[in-house]
């Protein structure tokens, strides 16, 4: 029997994946490439028409002068290792199973599916010199993906390419990331404006100012890279392009949401003819997965099937009618979102309903997010803000980004809004129909390689599956150390304060709405006048549960009834409408006098049909004093 050499076979599979290059482009007529790939920062420079930034980003103002500037640009994450794994293969990470945040690495490592690769890959075996100067992070195992840059070539990686080869390299910039405490050139603090979406005070103001410096900044490290390239004579023989990979870092509503803030993102390209075009503007819908797919057509190689962008040059280019973002789990925080940009308005839908906007993440110790908190704790945020960040988390969102770039009116329920609503809807739908590798749970070793001390540990309830709760009260250990809980006192305890699992467990039955209110309580309308919610999974003992406290208010006057382990506690408690809370006290005698466990609590209501009921805590009775 024959055998093949294995370097045989491995030659075999690359270029079972790789489409071949079309034959009118030779070696020596193709260009250089570099990806000028800038971290965190927003398209606040002046040739974006950031008046505060005239004169001060030249490079950047020159290379869009001279090249082409594209004006609405988006990627498809708005957070770092998510957008580049999408970029690096030309695919949207939910077709692969790239969109969780730091995964398919360590102990959990992944390839790529088969028949599938990156477009480095793809560069290579064509051959071009491919190299990266800085972070890859890509959510799958890249191992010997770039070529080794010499130490003391790192300032100019094109120069370890081998003699008549071209290049297509990727140089890393810090953007919303550099530390500008040193920086001279510092914006104006009293001419800076902050988006309508963050509170108006001095904390945001200089939040927003060490973004623009932060622009200012790298332009002038932009600036020396492209005089190196001009000493070793390859401007006219290198294309240069330049983008970041979403929003910036230090505004919460920007990096990490798939907002205008955060998906935004500069793109300019430039270089020579035949490859750039003459210098203009482009205001069409740009998914950045164009720009792999433009990539592959400047070095003559046919674009494969999986990827999903297009040629941003070609003839037969077909305008987007919309851009599509996602957003999966960042660090330890666990959320779903899917959002789409049209001509005019964005259309965003929220899957995970029990957590807010601002749930609890890797910049809590940030004096910006600190901010936030305090203010809504003490009453003092902007009641639109306190909405958009800690308030019941909505379904659908649809925005006017033209008249509404914050994103502040959200237009679902607006009656005059009700076709697009749906034209957005079918839309993202389509979108999704191609494939969605985000709708499940992620396995328990990826959950646990998220629930680090580096960035945070998590607080979903997605964790409380690999996690332990030893006292019975159906919150784990590590979950109530967390949330500042004594884990080993074996009360009943739901505060609802978490805004990363707002009903703490709580379940709906009958027709009810959402049941997680703002940030800090249950609510909920009695759709028919009636209905119920049940918390299963508790192991709780006498000693330690004498009674059930309620704190509670209704918009009218609404019926209690009380069952533990579907015994009835008590007779039905007539709850008047207030605005205050009121608390009410069921005993649990009756449960105790057959039953070992408390495993099971429900609370059914009836009223009138769209009654309101707003639950600010159910705790143990004698809580509340030893509290006091």
């Amino acid at each position: 029997m024959n055998k093949f050499h294995p370097k045989l076979i491995l030659l075999l599979i690359v270029l079972g994946c790789i489409p071949m290059t079309s034959n009118a482009n030779e070696v020596s007529s193709r260009p250089n490439i570099l990806w000028l790939f800038q971290e965190d920062l927003s398209p606040w420079l002046g040739c974006y028409g950031y008046d505060i930034q005239k004169g001060q980003t030249p490079t950047l103002d020159r290379m869009a002068a001279t090249g082409v500037r594209f004006s609405r640009a988006y990627v498809p994450a708005p957070v770092c290792s998510i957008c580049r794994s999408a970029m690096i293969t030309g695919a949207n990470q939910i077709r692969f199973g790239a969109h969780e945040h730091r995964s398919g690495r360590g102990e959990a490592s992944r390839k790529l599916p088969e028949g599938m690769c990156t477009i480095v890959d793809l560069m290579k075996a064509e051959g071009y010199f491919c190299f990266n100067v800085g972070k890859t992070d890509y959510n799958f195992d890249h191992a010997g993906l770039f070529s080794e840059i010499p130490k003391s070539q790192r300032l100019t990686p094109w120069r370890a390419a081998p003699k008549g080869e071209p290049f297509f390299g990727q140089i890393q910039l810090k953007g919303g990331k550099l530390n500008t405490t040193k920086f001279n050139n510092k914006v104006d603090r009293d001419s800076v404006t902050v988006p309508a979406d963050y509170p108006q005070n001095e904390i945001y103001r200089e939040v927003v100012a060490e973004h623009f410096d932060s622009a200012r900044m790298d332009d002038g490290i932009i600036g020396k890279i492209l005089a190196r390239l001009a000493d070793d004579n390859l401007l006219d023989s290198t294309i240069v392009v330049y983008f970041s990979d979403h929003g910036a870092n230090n505004l919460v509503r920007h990096k990490q949401q798939p907002t205008e803030g955060g998906s935004h993102v500069p793109f300019i390209i430039t270089g020579p003819d035949p490859w750039v075009p003459a210098p203009s503007v482009r205001d069409d819908l740009v998914s950045m997965l164009d720009l792999s797919a433009t990539t592959l057509a400047w070095a003559g190689i046919k674009q494969p099937s999986w990827m999903e962008g297009q040629d941003l040059f070609s003839e037969k280019l077909i305008p987007r009618e919309f851009v599509a973002t996602a957003r999966d789990r960042c660090d330890q925080t666990i959320d779903r979102i899917r959002s789409i940009r049209t001509d005019r308005f964005r259309y965003t839908r929220n899957y995970m309903l029990d957590r807010v906007l601002l749930q609890p993440q890797y910049r809590d110790s940030r004096i910006f997010v600190q901010d936030l908190r305090k203010a809504y704790a003490n009453g003092t945020l902007d009641p639109k803000l306190a909405q958009i960040y800690f308030g019941e988390r909505p379904s659908e969102e649809l925005y006017d980004v033209v008249k509404d770039p914050a994103q502040l009116v959200n237009l679902v329920n607006d009656p005059k809004y009700k076709k697009e609503l749906e034209r957005h809807r079918s839309l993202l739908d389509g979108w999704l129909d191609k494939g969605d590798t985000g709708t499940g749970n992620e396995p328990a070793v990826e959950l646990r390689m998220a629930d680090n001390v580096k960035w945070g540990r998590g607080v979903n309830s997605e964790y409380e599956a690999i996690r332990k709760d030893r006292d019975g009260d159906g919150l784990s250990d590590d979950w109530e150390q967390l949330n500042s809980r004594d884990p080993n006192n074996g009360k009943l305890q739901f505060e609802f304060n978490c805004g990363g699992w707002q009903n703490e467990g709580w379940k709906p039955f009958g027709r009810l709405t959402n049941i997680c209110g703002n940030q800090g309580s249950l609510e909920f309308d009695l759709i028919t006048g009636t209905g119920s919610i049940v918390r299963t999974d508790l192991q709780l003992k006498a000693e330690n549960n004498k009674s059930i406290e309620i704190r509670i208010r209704t918009d009218s006057d609404v019926s209690l009834t009380t069952f533990a382990n579907q015994i009835k506690l008590s007779p039905e408690i007539k709850l008047t409408k207030s605005a205050d809370y009121q608390s009410v006290t069921i005993p649990l005698d009756a449960l105790w006098k057959t039953q070992a466990a408390l495993n099971s609590i429900k609370f059914s209501f009836s009223g009138d049909p769209n009654s309101t009921i707003e639950i600010d805590s159910i705790r143990e009775g004698n809580l509340i004093r030893d509290r006091r």
